[in-house]
């Protein structure tokens, strides 16, 4: 979704509060009646305005279940080192990225083996393992060989784990009492460090000692020596800008689109608490169900967009060798 997307989107999770503030002011505070934030009702001066888009976009300390309601998470003493405090307390995301790595185990290594034995069998495989094996031939022969270069095969594993589970990970926030972990961007600026450190250590291992002209500007013999004296400098800071603004669009990018997908589909499902019509509840619930749809694409596409853009940034340091 584009930054137009995100804008039309907080206008929209903003109408609830505009129609609060344009209470007919006929009505007075005490016949005023809010449903509070576990469906109690409030009057008077109980009444808060209730927002049901932030909490559902946030990381915290609790979690909702079915039939349990909101639990609260263990909350662990911080570990000190020097005079930083680090709090290691599992959070609503945390679980998230744990149940998106369970997942990607309960799904990935069954097919694997069903895949194996059909092939062991009967030369081929069937069901199930046939879809995961055309995701896991495109990913491998189509985004990472494709991009990587020559002798990319070490590079296959590293592909997959980042597409299904930023994949399982999206998709989770489409799943009742579930959230998506790739909103926060803690977790999206994590995986671009992933990626970042890959990308220099294979920038390190194929060019050794060259290693140091994607950092250091190396102009070209045929420009005169005050040309030179003038671009080296310059052109180094832009270099050293450029190696930090791959992993920071890595983030940004994964991070403001599941997002906004979210305040898109909370801000709709807001319209028919805050008009209370049928009028505007049965398209909302409509053009709801269209966003829920395109969020499962969105889900699939931004996985795919991360790791063919972390490969196609490792295929640019690996040819800087050749």
């Amino acid at each position: 979704m584009t930054f137009r997307s995100l804008l039309l989107a907080l206008a929209c999770a903003a109408a609830p509060l505009a129609a609060q503030a344009q209470a007919s002011p006929s009505t007075t505070p005490a016949e005023q009646i809010h449903v509070g934030p576990r469906g109690d009702r409030l009057t008077g001066s109980q009444a808060e305005p209730v927002d049901i888009i932030m909490p559902h976009i946030t990381d915290s300390h609790s979690i909702e279940l079915p039939y349990w309601g909101e639990k609260e998470l263990p909350r662990w003493a911080p570990v000190r080192i020097g005079s930083i405090e680090i709090d290691f307390s599992p959070t609503k995301h945390v679980v998230m990225l744990a149940v998106a790595a369970v997942l990607c185990m309960l799904v990935l290594i069954p097919a694997a083996i069903a895949h194996e034995r059909h092939h062991t069998e009967r030369g081929s495989p069937r069901g199930f393992a046939t879809g995961i094996e055309a995701v896991v031939l495109y990913i491998r022969n189509d985004v990472v060989l494709a991009n990587v270069g020559p002798h990319g095969n070490a590079f296959v594993p590293f592909g997959l784990t980042l597409f299904f589970f930023i994949l399982f990970a999206n998709l989770l926030g489409l799943v009742p009492y579930g959230s998506t972990a790739t909103g926060n961007i803690s977790v999206t600026a994590m995986l671009a460090i992933i990626t970042f450190v890959v990308v220099e250590a294979t920038g390190i291992k194929t060019q050794g000692w060259r290693y140091l002209r994607t950092i250091f500007y190396v102009p070209p013999k045929e420009i005169p020596l005050w040309v030179k004296i003038f671009m080296v400098p310059i052109m180094t800071v832009v270099e050293i800008i450029g190696k930090f603004t791959k992993p920071f669009a890595l983030a940004i990018r994964l991070f403001a689109n599941m997002t906004a997908g979210h305040v898109v589909l909370l801000a709709l499902i807001s319209l028919i608490f805050t008009f209370a019509s049928y009028w505007v509840g049965l398209p909302s619930v409509l053009m709801g169900v269209g966003s829920s749809l395109l969020e499962i694409f969105v889900a699939f596409l931004q996985a795919y967009i991360f790791t063919i853009l972390s490969c196609v940034f490792i295929g640019l340091i690996r040819s800087e060798a050749h």
